[in-house]
């Protein structure tokens, strides 16, 4: 009995430590067998993933992209730029490389043209009206790409009509300051001004001259400015060298706005109210015709008067004198006026973005935006090298989608913007239609605008946050022509700066200015972003861009010649700029670090305090909030980090990561104020606001106290001390929003 009682517990001992061993088993190979989304959740970006990326993109396919993309002349809303955009969506709707969607956005645009069949004329007339002299009405042509006919004259978008007639004077670059002190040597009322590109935006050109009495206004790139002084197209300029041919003339939209001028905050849809288009302001109220520097010479050699300064003296080999006004008593031109016919024209057309997405798996509601401009001024092969870019990058990234191979973590939404050149239409359109949206859940904002420059270093723009990751992306792509070499240890070489927490690092530029799609993302929505190129060796060359920039020599020949022969750097910033795009979508928390933006505001404050605080005390205005600002948003950056760096992945909850991502992603919307700058359209960012000051520190601050300094009205001050209430505050709540909820 007793054997039957063992035997029997020792078989029940069995058959339950046999249940136990298979229920922790089954249990274990459940868990490990779960859904896949439990995996996903916490995944992190992946390394191989990217070494992978970085190997399959392809040179060459990015310089026969350039090629198409630069066949024809493709102004925003002509036949050509129609052309580009069928070839977005059928690349980027492609079954084996394309996106998982690719779609047009259509805005109704107001945008300025010549008279194709009257072209705008500038001539030399005497007394009895007969012609003595005629400017170049198109440049001269160099390769078949010039002889084509939607080459467009060159001219000045939304410059008015008109038929000034006056003596001639030279106003150097036309700034305020430039006007100011020719006025006082010439009587400007009923005069034509000749100014050079630079110093002053191109419409403001126009703007400073008219109360003066100027009725009309000519620009011209200087050689010094451009050329470092070489004229001759024998055996000088293009064709021979990038340098820009005698004829060649930068074309632009003279506008000061950005985004449709007649819908201002309102998406431009074809039944959106516009506003009358003499309430139009930032645009040349007087005549403006832009001319080659080869007529610029005959002109300015000519006039009479008085020597300007050595600061307005360029590369013509003559003293550029004021003017009489008009030319000397010798010259063949004497007693004789400038004639501008300018027979431009206003309308509404239809301007295209093309879009695209690769959908989120864990988030697709946190959006990572790339984005360019497709449209040009004539074939803009320069100008269309981040396209050209962009259509290798999303192959890549789109293949591999479409063999199952990847997707990532965010979705990946990218921008084909329409109407750029008219004054950054489409990106601006695009995000008044989804400002809620975008406002709620863009991660960052990628621009590649004009890719490659030139071929000797990158350069890179953009909110503090983003640099670490540059830095990471840039030290994992190596430079072009130079072996082992990295893109950062290159960068570095070129442009560096010393940081308190880094030591020696490659210098980043800041997105203050409208100067390409990034502005509507960040002075608008306030999203971070990053504006990336490859670009020349500035020590060597004066010019001031590259200087085929919106000409008929801007080409695929000149591209191919003298910019990035074998279109290596094209591929470097592909690289480049894909690598940040995959950490951006894929890192499980995102790699923003505001302790670098801590930093950026601790050198800011203490410009600041060094330029301001003396006289600020004088006035009784106390800079303390400001300083206690900056010194709160150090402590949370650095208790952001903290947080981070102690995180257990492994173990933490999604909605954690979540929450803290979103603190990361937000945090810019803090320094928006739709009220700091009035007079500045669309301009809501506090800390990287557009200056004319001049000053490395808070923009609003700095031209609030240039103002109040220069002025003998007492309430000028208590702008300065509003805009530095306004400052701390903004930098006081983005601290809060770095901190716990409550």
């Amino acid at each position: 009995m007793i054997k039957k009682v063992l035997l029997g517990i020792l078989c029940f001992g069995g058959i339950l430590t046999i249940g136990i061993l298979i229920g922790h088993f089954g249990i274990k190979q459940n868990v490990d067998s779960g859904p896949v989304w439990v995996k996903d959740v916490m995944k992190d970006v992946d390394e191989s993933f990217i070494e992978q990326f970085l190997s399959e993109v392809n040179n060459i396919n990015i310089q026969e992209n350039l090629r198409q993309l630069t066949e024809v002349p493709h102004m925003a809303t002509s036949p050509g730029d129609e052309k580009t955009v069928q070839l977005m969506l059928k690349r980027w709707q492609d079954p084996d490389s394309g996106l998982d969607a690719a779609w047009r956005e259509e805005y109704m645009v107001y945008l300025s043209f010549p008279d194709a069949k009257n072209p705008n004329k500038v001539t030399v007339v005497n007394s009895s009206n007969s012609v003595l002299y005629t400017v170049r009405e198109k440049e001269k042509v160099y390769t078949p790409d010039q002889e084509n006919p939607e080459v467009v004259q060159p001219y000045a978008a939304y410059s008015p009509a008109g038929k000034p007639k006056g003596k001639l004077v030279f106003a150097n670059q036309g700034k305020a300051s430039d006007y100011a002190l020719l006025n006082k040597t010439v009587d400007l009322r009923g005069t034509i001004a000749i100014t050079r590109y630079g110093g002053a935006g191109r419409s403001a050109k126009a703007i400073n001259a008219a109360p003066y009495g100027v009725i009309g206004v000519l620009v011209y790139t200087d050689p010094w400015d451009m050329n470092d002084g070489l004229m001759s197209d024998v055996n000088e300029t293009y064709p021979h060298s990038w340098y820009l041919p005698p004829s060649g003339v930068e074309r632009g939209s003279y506008n000061v706005m950005f985004g449709d001028m007649l819908t201002p905050y309102l998406a431009a849809k074809e039944d959106t109210y516009r506003i009358p288009k003499e309430d139009i302001t930032g645009i040349p109220p007087i005549p403006t015709q832009p001319i080659g520097f080869e007529d610029a010479e005959k002109l300015i050699c000519e006039l009479g008067g008085t020597k300007a300064p050595d600061s307005w003296q360029g590369g013509f080999k003559c003293a550029y004198n004021f003017g009489g006004p008009g030319f000397k008593p010798t010259s063949p031109f004497n007693d004789s006026d400038v004639k501008l016919e300018i027979f431009n024209s206003e309308t509404l057309k239809n301007s295209s973005n093309v879009m695209g997405i690769i959908r989120g798996s864990v988030e697709p509601d946190r959006y990572v935006i790339y984005g360019n401009h497709r449209d040009s001024w004539v074939h803009g092969a320069i100008e269309c090298s981040g396209t050209a870019v962009m259509l290798e990058l999303s192959r890549v990234l789109g293949t591999m989608v479409k063999q199952g191979k990847w997707r990532p973590r965010r979705s990946i939404i990218f921008g084909s913007w329409g109407a750029e050149e008219f004054g950054l239409i489409g990106s601006a359109e695009y995000t008044e239609q989804y400002f809620t949206k975008l406002s709620e859940r863009t991660v960052a904002y990628i621009n590649v605008d004009i890719a490659v420059f030139a071929n000797a270093t990158l350069r890179a723009s953009g909110m503090p946050s983003m640099q670490n990751i540059i830095f990471k992306a840039s030290q994992q792509v190596n430079a072009p022509g130079l072996g082992s070499t990295t893109v950062y240890d290159n960068w570095i070489r070129y442009s560096n700066r010393s940081s308190p927490a880094h030591g020696l690092i490659p210098r980043m530029g800041y997105l203050s200015g409208a100067g390409s799609d990034y502005a509507a993302f960040v002075h608008y929505l306030g999203i971070a972003a990053v504006d990336i190129s490859y670009t020349y060796d500035r020590t060597k060359t004066n010019a001031r861009i590259y200087p085929a920039y919106h000409t008929a020599y801007d080409t695929f020949d000149y591209a191919s010649k003298f910019i990035d022969p074998g279109f290596t750097s094209h591929q470097a910033i592909a690289r480049t700029a894909g690598n940040v795009l995959i950490r951006l979508a894929d890192s499980l928390v995102l790699p923003l670090s505001y302790t670098d933006y801590a930093e950026i505001l601790e050198a800011y404050l203490k410009t600041a305090v060094d330029l301001y605080e003396v006289k600020l005390q004088e006035k009784n205005v106390s800079m303390e909030s400001l300083k206690n600002a900056v010194v709160s948003f150090r402590r949370a950056a650095d208790g952001m980090e903290q947080t981070i760096r102690n995180l257990d992945l492994a173990n933490e909850t999604p909605l954690v990561v979540r929450k803290i991502n979103d603190q990361l992603m937000l945090l810019d919307r803090a320094f928006l104020n739709p009220l700091a700058f009035p007079d500045k359209y669309a301009f809501r960012h506090v800390i990287w606001a557009s200056s004319s000051a001049g000053k490395p520190t808070f923009p609003g601050l700095a031209d609030a106290f240039a103002a109040a300094n220069s002025s003998v009205a007492s309430g000028d001050w208590s702008k300065v001390h509003y805009h530095l209430s306004v400052l701390s505050q903004a930098i006081d709540g983005a601290a809060s929003t770095l901190t716990e909820v409550i």
